[in-house]
């Protein structure tokens, strides 16, 4: 990390005695979950340290910019079929917050921390959603990969700029991003394990930490059983699942993708076990247990067995989402009560349990979606474009770097030790481009001036989850 002027943000950061937020009201929380990397001053007199986490989070320019990276939709895209205001990531990342902030708060955890973790899980997320994360994974092979959910821990400890520090080991003073709470920063943490360490499955391409990050998120993960996730990760991490999987059917609906009648068809329901097993579910799942889970959803009275646009339509099919989303996190709040108790349930006191069938019905809706809306045809002549976008523009910048970058990134370049961390900054660069940012530099960088998305043909509609 490179020198940066520290304004009036400088803190101090002294091994070992990092100072405690303000006590825990609930006294769930103990002085380890609420101590920051960098000591600071408290503000006012009441305000809880995981307040001020969520309120970081909330204003960081980080999470302003998923307004333009794909959801569903390529921001600014649309049809004839299509909503003129899609879902973006960061509107899903507030669904998911607000789910999360119920289900924890029901379940004993503080709901400022569980929001905290819900708004920034995709903050590391670059242009073009999943497909842009495969195309850096690839440019960055030699440096560490890519991965959005480690990209995610770099943005809230290292990238985005809150709060500075003067380095023990160099003197230079450097950022420690948001400075978040160890609670927060292990809430946020979906995936606690380096490349290629996954504690089950080792061929794994998902991890939650680059090599050069590990300082950070060891002593974030100080205490915690390896390759365990707290239970305000696990809330997150469910009510990200039960966010994107009703949305994303919903959106299916509401753009004619999803026919609700065709899911009665045997024909296509092979179809779609055939997109979930091994994908949604494990490979030795029973496609009966997930014609089951279906079934279970088309026999309640909300469900949605036609859409036509009508304005009645659109209020049944915004009930069915909600009845989708209140059922599912019913359930995993019931069944965590059953197995733990009352009381509040924090950090490594409980496992989040979710009961399989409404596991089975949530991965349904996924590959209801996947099905219907990213595998059309087109998607994939799309999904090939925004790779060479990605491509072309990675190099491009390794070509004449520092020019190119943004002025925090163009510092951090002609600090950095050797190839493999000038690499690293340009990874960074690109990752936090929007959409139509990444588009643009490309054009201007490769001489073919704008290169904006395609849209997408009425007959075809928009453009499928990346």
């Amino acid at each position: 990390m490179a020198p940066s002027d520290t304004g009036t943000n400088e803190t101090n950061r002294t091994s070992g005695a990092t100072q405690p937020g303000p006590p825990d009201l609930s006294g769930a929380y103990d002085e380890a979950a609420t101590e920051r990397w960098a000591t600071e001053p408290y503000k006012r007199p009441g305000r809880t340290a995981f307040q001020r986490d969520r309120a970081r989070v909330l204003h960081s320019s980080a999470l302003r910019r998923l307004a333009g990276k794909t959801q569903v939709v390529t921001p600014g895209s649309r049809s004839q079929q299509w909503d003129a205001s899609p879902r973006t990531r960061l509107t899903h990342s507030l669904e998911c917050a607000q789910v999360g902030r119920e289900l924890g708060a029901a379940l004993g955890c503080d709901p400022d921390l569980v929001e905290a973790a819900c708004l920034s899980h995709d903050m590391g997320h670059p242009p073009f959603g999943h497909n842009g994360e495969q195309a850096l994974n690839t440019f960055a092979e030699d440096c560490g990969g890519f991965e959005g959910n480690a990209q995610s821990l770099r943005l809230l400890t290292r990238i985005e700029p809150k709060r500075f520090v003067r380095s023990e080991e160099t003197g230079a003073v450097v950022s420690v991003g948001l400075n978040l709470t160890r609670a927060a920063l292990d809430a946020a943490t979906k995936y606690p394990w380096p490349r290629g360490e996954h504690p089950v499955q080792p061929g794994s391409a998902k991890f939650g930490v680059y090599e050069d990050d590990l300082p950070v998120f060891s002593w974030a993960r100080k205490g915690a059983p390896d390759g365990r996730t707290c239970f305000e990760a696990q809330v997150m991490d469910w009510s990200d699942d039960v966010a994107y999987s009703v949305h994303d059917f919903e959106d299916g609906l509401h753009a004619g993708h999803v026919s609700p009648l065709a899911l009665s068809s045997e024909d296509e329901r092979r179809e779609i076990w055939a997109v979930a097993i091994g994908r949604y579910v494990t490979k030795d799942t029973d496609p009966g247990e997930l014609a089951d889970a279906l079934d279970r959803l088309m026999a309640q009275d909300w469900w949605p067995h036609g859409y036509d646009g009508s304005a009645m339509a659109q209020a049944r099919l915004k009930d069915a989402t909600s009845q989708l989303i209140g059922r599912f996190c019913l359930s995993a709040e019931t069944a965590t009560r059953e197995a733990y108790g009352p009381g509040p349930l924090t950090r490594y006191a409980a496992e989040l349990v979710v009961p399989r069938e409404a596991r089975h019905e949530c991965a349904v809706l996924k590959a209801v979606a996947h099905r219907y809306v990213m595998q059309r045809a087109e998607q994939e002549v799309l999904r090939a474009d925004q790779r060479v976008v990605l491509a072309e523009l990675a190099q491009a910048l390794t070509a004449r770097a520092p020019e190119g970058l943004d002025p925090q990134f163009s510092a951090l370049f002609d600090t950095a030790p050797d190839d493999r961390a000038r690499k690293r900054v340009i990874v960074d660069q690109i990752a936090s481009f929007t959409d139509a940012a990444a588009r643009s530099l490309h054009g201007a960088l490769t001489g073919t001036g704008a290169t904006p998305h395609r849209t997408p043909d009425p007959d075809t509609g928009p453009v499928g989850r990346t």
